[in-house]
C-alpha cells in the first residue's frame, strides 16, 4: 500500500485534487481509500465533515465518518485536549490509518486546514506524513507572490524532515494569475527541485462558495430570496465607499457578495443593478423595505448579521466550497480537470514502484 499526503491551506483545493486523482487511479484499476486525520469544526455543534461524506460515497468506503476523520479541531482545540496525552491522540490516528490502509493500493490523506496546524501536539502535516512514510503532493493556490513564498517555505520544511515530495499542484489559479503561474512560479519551483504536476485554472463551479455556505458560517437571518441560496459567490466587496466611487467598482466585480451596514440602502440598491449574488447587512440594522422588494424581484438573497462589518469579513476568511456527493456535475468537472491539466504519470510510477 502506498500513501499520498495532500497538503496545503484550506481553500487551495486539496480535497478536489485528491478526489480527481483518486478517480484517475481507480480508472487505472487501483483500489483507493481516503483518510482525513484532522477535520475542522466550524461551530459548537458537531456534524459530519462534508469532505468525508463525499469521499466515502465516491470511493464506496465501508467505514464510519469517525474512522475516516477521528479528530476535529477548532482554533481553541487545546482546551479540549488538556486531559489527553499526545500518545493517546496519535494512537487513535494510527488505528484509523491501519484500518483505512488495509486491502487498498493507495491511501489518500487529506491534510489539515494548514500544514502547521497541530504542531505543538505533533499532529501537523509534517509530523504525520513522516510518521506514516507518506509521499506528499503539495497543493498551492498562488494568488500572489506571498503565497509562492509560503509554498517554498513549506517545501524547505518537507526537505529538512526528509519527507519525499512528488511535486506541487498549482491549483485553483485565477485568470489574472494564470500567465504568471506558468511564466514565473513554475520555473521558480522547479529551480528548487520541485516538479510542478499541473497548473489548474480556477473552476467557479467547484471553487466558488455558495450563498448558503456563506450563511452557514455567518448564521444570519435571511430577509429575501431564500430559494436562491445556491448562487455562487466569486468576489467579496465591502461597501464603505460613496455611491460615486462604488458604481464602477460594483460593475467590475461579478457574482459578488456586498457586505455593508443596514443604513446603506443606497449602496445596496446600486449593487442590485449589477452582478450581485448576495447582500449581507451588518450591525443588526434592518435595511429599507425597498431593498428587500428589489432583491426579491432580482432573486438576490439578503442576509442580516449582528456582527460589525470587520468581524463579518473576518468570519468569511474560512469559507470555501465543498462538493457534495449528489453533485455529479461537480464530480465530472473535477475528473475532467485532472485529465486536462495534471500529469499523473509520476503519481502512477510512485504507486506501482
Amino acid at each position: 500500500m502506498k500513501t499520498i499526503y495532500f497538503s496545503g491551506k484550506a481553500g487551495d483545493g486539496k480535497t478536489a485534487a485528491a478526489l480527481g486523482i483518486g478517480l484517475k487511479l481507480e480508472d487505472e484499476g487501483l483500489k483507493v481509500s481516503y483518510f482525513k486525520p484532522l477535520g475542522f469544526q466550524k461551530g459548537i455543534a458537531k456534524k459530519e465533515d462534508d469532505d468525508v461524506l463525499l469521499m466515502r460515497e465516491v470511493f464506496s468506503l465501508p467505514f464510519s465518518s469517525r474512522v475516516i476523520n477521528p479528530i476535529a479541531l477548532n482554533p481553541q482545540y487545546l482546551s479540549g485536549m488538556q486531559h489527553k496525552e499526545p500518545e493517546s491522540i496519535l494512537a487513535e490516528l494510527d488505528r484509523s490509518f491501519e484500518r483505512l490502509g488495509k486491502d487498498c493500493d493507495v491511501l489518500l490523506i487529506d491534510g489539515s486546514i494548514a500544514p502547521e496546524i497541530g504542531f505543538n501536539q505533533e499532529i501537523d502535516d509534517f509530523a504525520l506524513a513522516k510518521r506514516w512514510h507518506a509521499t506528499v503532493i503539495h497543493v498551492l493556490k498562488a494568488e500572489n507572490d506571498f503565497d509562492l513564498d509560503r509554498g517554498l517555505l513549506y517545501q524547505e520544511i518537507w526537505s529538512c524532515r526528509e519527507i519525499p515530495v512528488l511535486g506541487t499542484l498549482l491549483n485553483n489559479i485565477s485568470r489574472t494569475q494564470l500567465d504568471k503561474s506558468i511564466g514565473v512560479y513554475q520555473p521558480l519551483l522547479e529551480k528548487r527541485g520541485l516538479p510542478v504536476l499541473g497548473i489548474v485554472p480556477r473552476q467557479a463551479e467547484i471553487a466558488a462558495p455558495t450563498v448558503a455556505e456563506f450563511n452557514s458560517t455567518l448564521n444570519g437571518e435571511i430577509l429575501a430570496a431564500p430559494d436562491q441560496m445556491n448562487r455562487l459567490v466569486e468576489e467579496v466587496v465591502v461597501g464603505t465607499m460613496t455611491i460615486e466611487c462604488a458604481l464602477g467598482y460594483l460593475r467590475r466585480a461579478p457574482n459578488k457578495a456586498l457586505i455593508t451596514g443596514g443604513d446603506r440602502s443606497d449602496l445596496a440598491l446600486t449593487a442590485l443593478e449589477t452582478s450581485t449574488s448576495v447582500i449581507i447587512f451588518t450591525g443588526g440594522l434592518y435595511p429599507n423595505v425597498r431593498v428587500l422588494a428589489r432583491a426579491e424581484e432580482k432573486g438576490v438573497p439578503v442576509i442580516l448579521v449582528h456582527k460589525d462589518t470587520f468581524a463579518t469579513v473576518e468570519s468569511l476568511h474560512n469559507v470555501y466550497r465543498s462538493i457534495h456527493p449528489d453533485n455529479t456535475a461537480a464530480i465530472k468537472i473535477v475528473r475532467k480537470v485532472i485529465d486536462e491539466y495534471v500529469d499523473c504519470r509520476p503519481i502512477l510510477e510512485y504507486i506501482r514502484g
